[in-house]
């Protein structure tokens, strides 16, 4: 029994001592001393991990179906994959997620950590590589150029799919509240002015039809990633694979995640090109763009509580300062504002980082995956503790929205077609200047009878179209 703390490897650059007990191995071992950047192994993105055991699995079907991998190595490296997808070993991708080398750093680790599981299922140590190989076997007619972004692919096509019910769940709390504040007439503003008479109701569903526009984007970037350049090998041309090894990869790959992946009609074009990462991020940033403008209103809406707008409450979450009683701060929605400062500049990133490719290869993919899995990451749990610890637990102040558009010139606009623009405007003038409400300057005036005036701002009417049977009066 070998008892020793390590065993020896071979690479291109000699021989190096690996932990005996670990199931990477050389080349993962030079990334983990050469990338000590972020502190973020690979582990740290667990559907990327999941991902690349789940391209290795389906190679391995590809490559013994077509003769070229014996069926005992096949097995081994399924089942090893198999145990990776299920949550297992992934502790053992140690490498930073910023790396040099367009990702090889991340496949090498794969590679290792597969063929040493793979080897104690055929009975063998690790490290005992004449029996199975990483490069020879696990990595066949595979290269980092291929394997690498398709596993991004597909790890982020699970992302979506979690943002996307995050977004639904958020969505469904603005509708609830849209419903529940309906009957609830408030004034509405256009640049921190007042304006014309909404609802409350009105105001909140808006920000539920946003979000229904943004999934509808996000479900058309998806339609992008799920296309792979799989069976590319180094630059696109699929040497050192089998004319069929594409094709039969992708239908396993196909059966394994139950994703409709198509490959690339040009695999050169896919294997340099990241213009679906740079529209997906533009998708992640428009999302974060309006999340946090609802979160702006929302701050806005229940200012105060007593000096502010003070038109809603949001639930008090946690005391908000530490030398003045009693204040309670936004800070839900203000979370969320800070999640999308920072999609922001994760979309940079991917911008530049896509820009930057060049000729047959992008070597800047690991700092897109890094932006593209933070930011769905922070955006999925944003949406869920906007929807819980906040949506669910606003209420309205319907004394005070009375207030204010009681209280409103603006409301005056509501006249124009009864007592004509010129008139309205003096209204609004006299009202503002003395302090007083329209009603009582147009009662005053006589411009409107109390029933007419009564009809012209009922709340029916001050939300909706309106047909005007007779013109203004002269």
């Amino acid at each position: 029994m070998n008892t020793t703390p390590f065993r020896i490897e071979h690479d291109l650059l000699g021989d190096r001592e690996v932990p005996a007990n670990a199931y990477y191995g050389v080349h993962t071992l030079r990334a983990q001393e050469n990338f000590q950047i972020t502190g973020a192994t690979i582990a740290s993105f667990p559907d990327l991990v999941v991902a690349l055991a789940t391209v290795k699995s389906a190679a391995a079907a590809a490559n013994a179906e077509l003769g070229l991998l014996p069926l005992a190595k096949r097995d081994a490296i399924v089942a090893a994959c198999d145990e990776i997808r299920a949550g297992a070993l992934h502790d053992q991708f140690v490498v930073d997620v910023l790396q040099g080398g367009a990702g090889t750093s991340t496949n090498m680790n794969a590679n290792e950590v597969v063929c040493n599981r793979a080897l104690e299922i055929l009975g063998h140590r690790r490290g005992e590589y004449q029996h199975l190989h990483p490069n020879e076997d696990v990595n066949m007619a595979q290269s980092t150029n291929d394997v690498y972004p398709t596993a991004i692919r597909l790890a982020t096509c699970w992302a979506i799919e979690r943002l996307l019910a995050a977004m639904r769940h958020l969505k469904a709390a603005f509708e609830r509240k849209a419903s529940e504040f309906a009957p609830l007439l408030k004034i509405g503003r256009t640049q921190l002015q007042d304006a014309v008479p909404m609802t409350l109701g009105q105001e909140f569903s808006t920000y539920a039809v946003m979000l229904d526009e943004d999934m509808a984007r996000l479900r058309e970037a998806a339609s992008l990633i799920r296309e792979i350049n799989l069976g590319a090998t180094a630059i696109g041309t699929g040497i050192t694979a089998h004319p069929e090894y594409a094709a039969r990869a992708l239908r396993h790959l196909v059966r394994l995640t139950g994703i409709e992946l198509s490959t690339a009609p040009n695999l050169i074009e896919a294997t340099q090109d990241c213009g679906a990462f740079v529209q997906l991020s533009g998708v992640l940033k428009r999302i974060a763009v309006k999340l946090s403008k609802t979160c702006n209103d929302l701050r806005l809406l229940s200012s105060g509580p007593r000096s502010g707008l003070g038109e809603i409450n949001l639930p008090a979450m946690q005391a908000g300062s530490s030398i003045m009683p009693g204040k309670v701060n936004p800070v839900i929605p203000e979370v969320v504002n800070q999640i999308a400062f920072e999609v922001f500049g994760a979309d940079t990133t991917v911008t530049f980082a896509a820009e930057a490719g060049q000729l047959q290869l992008n070597a800047f993919e690991p700092v897109i995956a890094n932006a593209l899995f933070r930011s769905f990451k922070h955006l999925t749990h944003g949406c869920m503790a906007l929807a819980d610890r906040c949506i669910d637990g606003i209420t309205a102040n319907p004394d005070r929205l009375r207030e204010n558009i009681e209280r409103s010139i603006a409301l005056v606009t509501a006249l124009n077609p009864l007592i004509g623009y010129q008139a309205a405007t003096a209204v609004a003038a006299e009202a503002f200047a003395n302090g007083t409400t329209v009603r009582d300057v147009v009662l005053a005036r006589r411009l409107l009878t109390e029933a007419e005036l009564n009809e012209a701002l009922h709340h029916d009417v001050l939300t909706r179209p309106r047909v005007f049977l007779s013109g203004a009066r002269p």
